[in-house]
C-alpha cells in the first residue's frame, strides 16, 4: 500500500492562475472524495500527536476546520475555531496581522482555551506562515501553549515554518 503522503500528493489538484495570474493553487478538495484516504490522513496525524499531550486542536478558518474537527475527535480533545473578525458570537480576543495587500484579523472565543493548555494548530496549507503565526499569538493571548502545527501541504520555498515558534509537521511538501 502506498504511503498517505504519496496518495495525498496524487489527488491534490493544481489550478494554474488561481486566485490570480501567476499563482499555482494546490486544491485539497479532492481528498474529500476519497473517504478512506481522508481517514488515513487523520489517523497518521493522530498517531503523530498521540504522545504529545495535546489538550485542544485549533483550526484556522476555513479549511483548518475540515481537518481539525476529525483530528480533535481522534485525539479526544476539544476543537476550537479561529475565525475571521465578526464571525464568532460570544466574547472574543482578536489579533490583526499584515497580508501582502492589506490586513486581516482573526478571533477566538475568549473562553475557548485555558491557561497552560497544550494546543495543536492545524490548517490545510503552510505558505508564508502569517495566518499560523497570528493564530499562535491568539492562543498565547489566552495563556495557552502552542505545542505544534500540523499542515496537509507545506510550500517549502516560502519558508513559512521559519516564522513559527513550535514544531511543524506537514504531510506533503512542495
Amino acid at each position: 500500500m502506498a504511503t498517505v503522503t504519496t496518495e495525498i500528493a496524487k489527488v491534490i489538484r493544481d489550478i494554474p492562475d488561481f486566485p490570480k495570474p501567476g499563482i499555482l493553487f494546490k486544491d485539497i478538495t479532492p481528498i474529500f472524495q476519497h473517504p478512506n484516504l481522508l481517514k488515513r490522513l487523520i489517523d497518521e496525524l493522530a498517531v503523530h500527536y498521540s504522545s504529545q499531550n495535546i489538550e485542544a486542536v485549533v483550526g484556522m478558518e476555513s479549511r483548518g476546520f475540515l481537518f481539525g474537527v476529525p483530528l480533535a475527535l481522534a485525539l479526544d480533545v476539544p476543537f476550537v475555531l479561529a475565525r475571521k473578525k465578526g464571525k464568532l458570537p460570544a466574547d472574543t480576543v482578536e489579533y490583526s496581522y499584515d497580508l501582502e495587500y492589506g490586513q486581516a484579523t482573526l478571533e477566538l472565543h475568549s473562553d475557548s482555551l485555558k491557561p497552560k493548555q497544550n494546543v495543536l494548530i492545524i490548517d490545510d496549507l503552510l505558505a508564508t506562515g502569517g495566518t499560523a503565526k497570528a493564530t499562535q499569538a491568539l492562543v498565547e493571548k489566552l495563556g495557552a501553549t502552542v505545542s505544534g502545527f500540523a499542515f496537509v501541504i507545506e510550500l517549502d520555498f516560502l519558508n513559512g515554518r521559519e516564522h513559527l515558534n513550535a514544531p511543524v509537521h506537514s504531510i506533503v511538501h512542495y
